[in-house]
């Protein structure tokens, strides 16, 4: 087995055709997808690497399969470019987003037979002639020169081809009546998370322009760093839902053992099998993620007991705290809640966590908690402190509303059980006792006079409206060892004097094949995962 046993880690890596063999889909799973095909504009919220991806994919190839009957057809839309933008037109980011929409549109259509003729409305979202359909449309090359004028910072880009959200509707509209198509539901991912506040409210405001019974606008968003903008009303724009796996359901380990299986080799799989009690510490200890689980299985070797309990303290000692701290280089106004709240979790919830499961312990109670509760009038900092932990899946926010000691009203939250057994002689132990004993009802509490809010009121409370734009010059000049990348893949682009995030970005597949042992097959392959690896970075 090589260093990552073949795992893919990010849905964009994996053709859309292969997405429905490896969903293994649970109830609120289904719920979700019900939810994006649905005529109602639909959100889900969740960290990194829980899946949201993921589950947009397996609506679009369920609606593909469904066509025929439903004659609605999904249109899939990333926006995981939206981080090179930076031209000096003041509407580059509307423009970008409707160039690029319109594209995908036609595209699709295209890929069902519908382009036989041209049409006013098809050249509408060409923008321009359209008796080429195997050629780029203008509107193609627009949303491409805005992609690359991070190469030519403030050099303006003509837009002057892009129809304004009326005249785009309007031929959404006509090519529903003429085609016989009831509606097109658009899956916007790699969304709202990657972009700059302002960009965020721009897509909000688009989203919102565009619902009509022709069209339905869906999105992934992350916690923490989305701002929906004054336009924007959550309650009445969208359904907005939160993608949590529930470590306390019936079918959860199965279901994480089914995610990992199904990219198995046959003696990964044989491990798995007969180690069952170290998957299933390794299991909880993602609490729901993914991708966190892929890879810290294939961090464990051949799953002996020192390699589990080694992967476990590793990783959620170090690894996962670093991308938390790493967010302060893509949003430099965050910087001082991004630190406060790893404090506040390191020094005070998990320590605090630790002594109430020891004093249970030590009285022979079956009690345990990972779950901590904030009063609702905490100061609003430390709540966004707390969201940018949601962010990076140190923490999840369970509920509001809860009541607590003396009738007091506050949030309740988990600790990841990764973070917090990270620190025990034996993680894997702690993480199964935990297990036994886990319970919503028993969690630590903060009130809003607790010490560390105070501090925080005062050093840093200002800059929860601080301008979270980030420096893209400095993110490329970064070295490419802060991408998420396998030692392998690093050790190759440095053979080849790929040293910047930058390089990266802008090497060609020639280049990559100069790699030793990379053909022309893994070239193309190796510079895909660099660039999403390289979008993924830029985008926090």
């Amino acid at each position: 087995m090589d260093d990552a046993n073949n795992f893919i880690f990010r849905t964009e890596d994996i053709r859309p055709e292969e997405i429905l063999s490896l969903f293994v889909p649970t109830e609120r799973d289904r719920q979700l997808i019900a939810g994006l095909k649905s005529p109602t504009p639909f959100i889900i919220e969740g960290s990194r690497g829980t899946g949201k991806s993921f589950l947009m994919r397996v609506c679009e190839q369920e609606q593909e399969l469904e066509l025929d009957t439903s004659k609605v057809i999904p249109v899939y839309v990333s926006f995981v470019r939206s981080s090179l933008l930076n031209a000096r037109n003041e509407q580059q980011f509307q423009s970008w987003m409707l160039a690029r929409l319109a594209s995908r549109v036609l595209r699709t259509l295209q890929q069902h037979g519908l382009l036989a003729q041209p049409t006013i409305s098809t050249r509408v979202l060409a923008g321009g002639d359209f008796d080429h359909p195997e050629k780029k449309t203008e509107l193609e090359f627009v949303a491409e020169r805005f992609e690359e004028s991070f190469k030519s910072p403030g050099v303006e880009v003509d837009a002057s081809a892009v129809p304004d959200v009326e005249a785009f509707k309007d031929a959404i509209q006509d090519i529903c009546d003429q085609f016989g198509i009831r509606r097109f539901n658009v899956l916007f991912d790699e969304a709202a998370h990657i972009f700059r506040p302002e960009q965020q409210r721009q897509f909000f405001t688009l989203f919102r322009d565009l619902r009509s019974p022709y069209m339905t606008c869906n999105a992934a968003v992350y916690p923490g760093v989305t701002s929906y903008g004054p336009s924007f009303e959550a309650s009445h724009d969208a359904q907005i839902e939160s993608l949590n796996r529930d470590i306390h359901s019936s079918g959860y380990r199965e279901q994480m053992r089914e995610i990992v299986i199904k990219q198995s080799d046959a003696a990964q799989q044989t491990l798995i099998e007969r180690n069952g009690e170290s998957f299933d510490a390794l299991a909880l200890a993602v609490s729901g993620n993914p991708r966190l689980l892929l890879k810290t299985v294939a961090l464990s070797g051949r799953f002996r007991s020192s390699d589990i309990q080694s992967v476990l303290k590793d990783f959620y000692r170090n690894a996962i705290w670093a991308e938390h701290s790493a967010l302060s280089q893509r949003y430099p106004g965050h910087r001082s809640l991004i630190d406060w709240g790893r404090t506040f979790v390191e020094t005070c919830v998990i320590p605090d966590a630790i002594k109430r499961n020891d004093q249970w312990r030590s009285e022979g109670k079956p009690e345990r908690t990972c779950y901590f509760w904030i009063n609702r009038d905490a100061p609003q900092a430390a709540f966004e402190a707390l969201r940018l932990l949601e962010y990076t899946g140190v923490i999840t926010k369970l509920d509001a509303g809860v009541v607590a000691t003396r009738r007091q009203i506050g949030t309740r939250y988990a600790i990841n059980m990764g973070c917090l057994a990270a620190s025990a002689s034996s993680p894997a132990a702690l993480i199964n006792e935990l297990r036994n004993g886990l319970t919503v009802k028993r969690f630590t509490e903060y009130g809003e006079n607790f010490d560390q809010f105070i501090e925080l009121s005062g050093n840093v409370g200002a800059s929860i409206n601080a301008d979270l734009s980030t420096e893209l010059s400095n993110l490329l000049d970064a070295s490419v060892s802060n991408l998420d990348l396998t030692g392998h893949q690093l050790s190759a682009l440095h053979s080849i004097g790929i040293t910047t995030v930058r390089g990266a970005l802008t090497s060609s597949e020639a280049n990559f094949r100069r790699a030793a042992y990379i053909g022309p097959v893994r070239s193309r392959k190796m510079m895909n995962v660099v660039t999403a690896a390289v979008m993924e970075y830029l985008s926090g």
